[in-house]
């Protein structure tokens, strides 16, 4: 993390500091009073709802070492280390950017509508067999969370994986031009964001300006088979590029891939022989895993230890976790997010998945895609394989589109639709023998992974 002087910080953000705090040492920042470590710099954000600076005072009784403070707030603390500032979020992002500067360090940036953060997850596995290497934790993708996890970098850390979220355009030029990544990865062009954005394209153009801040000898790693990155590739140039994707075509593809209830085994091209063991379920994850491998081996990385780096996978919670429910059937909790690319890939799993009696589909409104929303939850039901799929359980109001698609297709009797997750739950379980797999999956904000805790209970 961030060790510095108070003086230096200042000089970091480029704000005068005058007073006789200025050799009290700071370690590492926090913008939660709740949560200060000894020694914090604390920094006050003003949100729409609470403003940080009424938790100054809290945040010094808590162990903090100095705290910014925004001109524009009256009465700031007199007995206290304060470093006035214009803007606290921008003073934090450009010592975010002082100290990424400073730190010999190589950094991947992941961006991507889907699978950013598992394959954050593998790239950070695969690393640490040669490289002490730092991630990106929880949701901390966005222009707060980003400087944050600059900012708490060891100075011994050699490997950075940082994850970089958007809704709009700018968003992942900002946080790249901050991050300046040795290698960027985009994972994937889905719907999210099609609200904000509007259509694919201005996704795809969003999530290119990830290139913006890449190291002129950086390389960008994308999903070959998808035409929007291949045509804005090919509209750069002077850009060294390496695909992933299921085609021949493409740098590094799969030659085999079977699902298990454990994981995914797959072959790639570069290594024909080998067989690689992914301790992650989902054919989707299979591609995440290849965007890994393109980092891994950019980074010198043999495919001995990504072979043993595949089978120790540990994935950030609410991915494609499988857990066991109260009368021993098998949960897939996938409640993080949904985009209807994402639904079709998990609910791909479950059709593939075999050694269960019933597979049952619990799913939940798809947030934020704009003026079609209904439209693709619908289109999601009708897509379902009544032959694999034994029912279907949808929550929320959008999740009723995707019980009336899914009605054209399986008999009523086998399809349910729920405003309350209580009542949902109380109905699934009175099907419940013990031996189903049941998949559930909506957008974050439904909080899906409440009817997997029911379903412990």
């Amino acid at each position: 993390m961030i060790v510095k002087t108070i003086q230096q910080v200042a000089e970091m953000m480029g704000a005068p500091y005058e007073l006789s705090h200025k050799d009290i040492v700071i370690q590492g920042v926090s913008i939660d009073s709740r949560k200060i470590e000894k020694g914090n710099l604390f920094v006050p954000l003003k949100g729409d709802h609470t403003d940080g600076h009424r938790y100054v005072e809290t945040a010094f009784q808590n162990g903090a070492a100095a705290s910014l403070w925004q001109k524009d707030v009256p009465n700031p603390p007199e007995h206290f280390p304060i470093i006035m500032v214009d803007d606290t979020l921008e003073a934090l992002q450009r010592l975010a950017k002082a100290y990424r500067d400073e730190l010999s360090i190589k950094v991947v940036g992941v961006t991507g509508s889907n699978g950013k953060t598992t394959t954050k997850d593998i790239i950070s596995n695969l690393l640490s067999s040669r490289y002490r290497v730092q991630k990106t934790e929880g949701n901390y993708n966005n222009h707060i969370g980003l400087p944050l996890t600059l900012l708490s970098l060891k100075q011994d850390t050699e490997a950075a994986i940082l994850e970089m979220g958007m809704s709009s355009k700018g968003e992942i030029d900002f946080l790249t031009r901050m991050a300046r990544p040795d290698i960027a990865v985009i994972t994937n062009i889905g719907e999210a964001h099609l609200l904000d954005l509007g259509s694919r394209e201005a996704i795809a153009e969003a999530k290119f300006e990830i290139i913006n801040g890449l190291d002129k000898n950086g390389v960008l790693v994308y999903h070959g088979d998808e035409p929007l990155l291949e045509r804005l590739v090919q509209n750069t140039p002077h850009l060294t590029v390496k695909t992933f994707g299921e085609s021949a075509k493409n740098d590094l593809y799969p030659t085999k891939i079977r699902q298990t209830n454990e994981g995914s085994q797959f072959s790639i091209n570069t290594e024909p022989e080998r067989e690689f063991f992914l301790s992650v379920l989902g054919k989707h994850n299979v591609f995440n895993a290849l965007a890994a491998i393109l980092v891994a081996r950019e980074l010198g990385i043999s495919y001995d230890e990504i072979e043993d780096g595949l089978k120790k996978i540990e994935l950030t919670k609410m991915r494609l976790e499988l857990v066991e429910g109260s009368k021993g059937e098998k949960i897939i909790n996938d409640a993080y997010n949904a985009s209807p690319t994402s639904v079709r890939a998990a609910i791909d799993l479950v059709s593939e998945l075999q050694g269960y009696e019933r597979k049952i589909l619990v799913l939940g409104d798809m947030l934020e895609l704009g003026p079609k929303e209904k439209q693709y939850h619908e289109e999601i039901g009708k897509e379902i394989n009544p032959h694999a799929i034994d029912y279907v359980f949808t929550i929320g109001e959008l999740g009723q589109y995707i019980a009336k698609g899914a009605k054209t297709v399986l008999p009523e009797h086998r399809v349910f639709a729920f405003m309350e997750k209580e009542k949902l739950v109380e109905k699934l379980k009175s099907l419940l023998t013990g031996n189903e797999l049941i998949l559930v999956k909506a957008s974050r904000g439904m909080k899906l992974e409440e009817v997997v805790l029911l379903l412990q209970a």
